[in-house]
């Protein structure tokens, strides 16, 4: 006779429970890493900058620590786009190394360097729960990021006391106001990194800091030394030359005389032709405007800034009601166009080594 043996419910329980954790994902099965809770727990607070972030696919959640770790690491660094995208172009031109000496970075950093507030950020870890969630653990080494940064400012620094550093005569030129915008672009970056050592806990490094403010100031005041002559051939009531003088002196520059070291040179030719209209039932004179302005450098003989204006034309009963219309026309065109091409031409100045 068979004895049958005793059914065991916890037995069972456990069978079942075993049978439901092999049907589960493996990721799911490990436990949740401490990081994920606390960062630090990993990477010490004294030598680590951390952040989580999740996200459903790995690269989400590795942007998202990034930004959470930009977010504890950067409050009050972030510097304006056009500030940044200045500073880009001068890097990637090479005219930063222009001015300062050669600047260590790590290789996989000098790409990103003065572009990114997370220079030495780096993904440290990923989990997954096996649900859909990731989370990514990203970090920062202090001691390798004020390494960075302190030489970037270092390096910045020494670019700013070549450009700035010139005699009277070179301040007061063209010359000197690009000098002193190619140091505010170097200063307002230096301002981020000086912020970002202090965050990391090296405020040393960056003690004494001016702001590109300052520099900008300079660069207005030697606007202000500079004398603008303006000849003009042809003018008719000195409309020419007030539109151009307008557009001068309203960038900060002074109206000279035939002393000035700089000069716009105006040509100026007005065609004449009279036609017969129907439509008014008298001969109407029309009036065709051509317009040349240089501005030249006396002491290099270059021309800076060509300008022109070709074929403004308009008519009237008269030929002096023709020729004072076409100037008008002309005039606006100056006041519309040019202080915004000069204001242009000074932005995009490169100072010369």
């Amino acid at each position: 006779m068979f004895r049958l043996r005793p059914f065991s419910l916890p037995r069972a329980c456990l069978a079942l429970f075993c049978l439901f954790l092999a049907a589960l994902p493996a990721a799911a099965q490990a436990a949740q890493p401490g990081w994920v809770a606390n960062p630090h727990s990993r990477f010490s607070r004294q030598a680590y900058l951390a952040a989580v972030g999740s996200g459903a696919s790995r690269a989400a959640a590795e942007r998202d620590a990034l930004g959470r770790l930009a977010a504890a690491f950067g409050v009050g660094i972030h510097v304006d786009e056009r500030i940044r995208e200045s500073y880009r172009e001068v890097t990637q031109s090479g005219a930063g190394a222009a001015w300062s000496h050669h600047v260590y970075i790590d290789s996989e950093i000098r790409a990103v360097a003065g572009m990114d507030n997370l220079i030495g950020a780096e993904i440290a870890d990923f989990w997954s729960d096996g649900r859909g969630t990731g989370f990514a653990l990203a970090v920062i080494n202090r001691a390798r990021a004020i390494r960075i940064y302190s030489e970037l400012v270092r390096a910045n620094r020494e670019a700013i006391d070549n450009l700035v550093s010139m005699s009277a005569a070179q301040r007061n030129t063209l010359e000197g106001i690009s000098r002193y915008q190619l140091a505010a672009v170097f200063a307002d970056m230096n301002v981020s990194y000086g912020t970002a050592l202090s965050v990391l806990g090296a405020p040393q490094y960056a003690a004494g800091l001016r702001r590109g403010d300052y520099f900008r100031r300079e660069a207005q005041e030697i606007r202000g030394a500079i004398a603008i002559a303006i000849n003009v051939r042809g003018d008719r009531d000195g409309k020419i030359r007030d539109a151009f003088a307008g557009a001068f002196s309203g960038l900060g520059f002074r109206i000279g005389g035939a002393g000035s070291r700089y000069a716009l040179d105006v040509d100026i030719s007005v065609a004449l032709d009279q036609r017969f209209s129907a439509h008014h039932g008298a001969w109407i004179t029309w009036a065709r405007k051509t317009l040349r302005a240089d501005l030249r450098d006396a002491a290099t003989g270059e021309t800076l800034l060509p300008y022109s204006i070709r074929n403004i034309r308009e008519g009237h009963v008269t030929q002096a009601g023709a020729e004072d219309w076409v100037f008008r026309r002309a005039a606006e065109a100056i006041e519309r166009e040019y202080r915004e091409l000069l204001a242009d031409y000074l932005a995009g100045l490169a100072p010369r080594r």
